[in-house]
Formats: structure tokens, C-alpha cells, sequence
């Protein structure tokens, strides 16, 4: 089979994804048994739609997926299964609740893949998960299905974590500072980005503020918000959210630059109406 090749983000931030505990069965007896809780991202959102989670590069995963089952964990209503695709390459996939035998052959439905997912609780990042929307044993019978935003969001929200995400609830209350706009032809106020969203999609943009609120690891990334005194908090237009492999702290007086992207949708919900993300930050 070939390997699954990953670019991540539709499936998922409302993600990361859901604690996985107690019913795990591996075919490999010497491999110790562990509880699994993914987290799902900070984000924002001008409507009062739900939303949270990144996956800020996600792509569909091939039609076609199938391996002997080799390991399964069981938690918070989803399965997740590590296959034997019998040409040496370990594949991760997480789907609806399935009953599962090990050693059987399955076959993944669609879905999304993801890179880098990481798991505090389980100790463990996910260098490349599928998220399937469904489930065949060998004999086509279809054992699990359900859409994989669906999916996504619900197991996000099931993990128990941060799931802030531009929801009207989850957005960072208004902070009272005053922060001076970047300098350089990029410079903009958070303000200015929500104002000139379309205008600035896809373009590199950079904009100086206070750190509000930081989700570390969440799928492999920092999600941080920031707020420079701008926008309307009755609008929902003061608080910035960004994504960065790059660390800062609550407090932190930063200057972000990266693409800014208008009206994301992550799926599930998860919506931005802009976002920065892949920042590079500077104190």
C-alpha cells in the first residue's frame, strides 16, 4: 500500500481530538496499555457559531485504506486503530466506535489525515492519523460510519480540552492596553485585519500585541491570542488568533507575521472569520 501522505486542516481543530482510556488491545504483548486525551485548539470567530480547532493543514485521506488490525483503543465513543498495511508502514487511524478483533482486515472510508497530532495524556504525537468517517471489515460490511467533521468536532469537545475557538463564549474578553501597530508595509492592528480580511487574504501581514491566552501542542502547533486595544469587543474584532510552531507566553508583548487567511473553516463548525497562521514571532 502506499504511504499516506498528510497536509492537514478541513478535519478537524475544532482539533485535537479525544481521550482515549481503558480498552486498549495490541497484538504486540510486550507494549504497555496507556489512556489517551487529545486537546483541540484555540481559535476565533465573529458569528456565534461553535468552532475551535486547528487542524491548520489537513487533507483528504485516500479513498481506499486497508491493514489487519493491530492495536485498538476505545474512548469517549471513538475508536483508535493502529493497522498493519503489510508493507511495514505503521498507520493510525481514528474512527466512530467500532468493534474491533485484532488481526482482522478493515478497511478506512475517507477522511482526513493529519500530521504531527500530539497527545498529552498519552504521552504520544501522532506523526500521521487518519481520521475515517467510517469502517469495513474484509467482507465489505460496513462496521462504523459518520461524516468526518462530525467526527472531528465531537471527539475534540470529548477530549475534555481547550476548546475555545471563536465561539462568542470561548473568545478572550477585551483586554484595556494600548500596543503600537507593527511597523513595515505589513503592519497592521487586529482591528485592521478584521476590517480588511478579504482585502488582506492570503497575504503576509504582521500585527504587534499583547498575548491573551496560549494552547501549546495542540496538533503539532502553538495557538496563541493576542489583542492590541483594537477592534470591538461587541463585534467579536479584538481578539487575534494565530498558529506557530514558535513559543511565547501569556503577557508577552509580540509582533507576528505570517499569511493571514479570511473566513476560515476548519469544519464542524470550527470557524475564523481570520486567522494568521505558520507565524513567525518575535518579542
Amino acid at each position: 500500500m502506499k504511504k499516506i501522505y498528510s497536509c492537514l486542516t478541513c478535519f478537524a481543530l475544532t482539533l485535537a481530538l479525544t481521550a482515549c482510556g481503558d480498552n486498549q488491545q495490541s497484538s504486540d504483548k510486550g507494549k504497555e496499555k496507556a489512556a489517551t486525551t487529545v486537546e483541540a485548539p484555540a481559535g476565533q470567530t465573529a458569528v456565534a457559531t461553535p468552532e475551535a480547532a486547528p487542524a491548520a493543514a489537513d487533507a483528504a485521506a485516500p479513498a481506499v485504506v486497508k491493514g489487519k488490525v493491530a492495536e485498538v483503543m476505545d474512548a469517549s465513543g471513538y475508536t483508535y486503530i493502529r493497522l498493519d498495511d503489510g508493507s511495514g508502514t505503521e498507520v493510525w487511524a481514528a474512527a466512530p466506535k467500532t468493534e474491533l478483533t485484532i488481526g482482522e482486515e478493515i478497511t478506512l472510508q475517507g477522511g482526513s489525515v493529519m500530521e504531527n497530532f500530539s497527545s498529552k495524556t498519552l504521552n504520544k504525537t501522532f506523526e500521521k492519523i487518519i481520521f475515517a468517517t467510517g469502517v469495513s471489515r474484509g467482507d465489505g460490511q460496513e462496521v462504523a460510519a459518520g461524516g468526518a467533521a462530525e467526527s472531528f468536532g465531537d471527539a475534540v469537545k470529548s477530549g475534555g480540552a481547550d476548546a475555545s475557538g471563536g465561539s462568542v463564549g470561548n473568545i478572550v474578553a477585551f483586554s484595556d492596553l494600548k500596543v503600537e501597530k507593527a511597523a513595515g508595509p505589513d503592519g497592521q492592528s487586529v482591528a485592521d485585519l478584521y476590517e480588511k480580511a478579504a482585502t488582506l487574504d492570503k497575504k503576509n501581514v504582521a500585527v504587534k500585541g499583547q498575548v491573551v491566552k496560549v494552547s501549546k501542542n495542540i496538533m503539532g502547533k502553538n495557538w496563541i491570542h493576542i489583542q492590541d486595544g483594537t477592534g470591538d469587543p461587541n463585534k467579536n474584532t479584538h481578539d487575534l488568533v494565530v498558529t506557530t510552531m514558535e513559543t511565547a507566553e501569556k503577557g508577552d508583548i509580540v509582533t507576528v507575521e505570517g499569511p493571514a487567511a479570511a473566513a476560515k473553516d476548519f469544519g464542524s463548525g470550527y470557524k475564523y472569520d481570520v486567522i494568521i497562521e505558520d507565524a513567525k514571532v518575535t518579542k
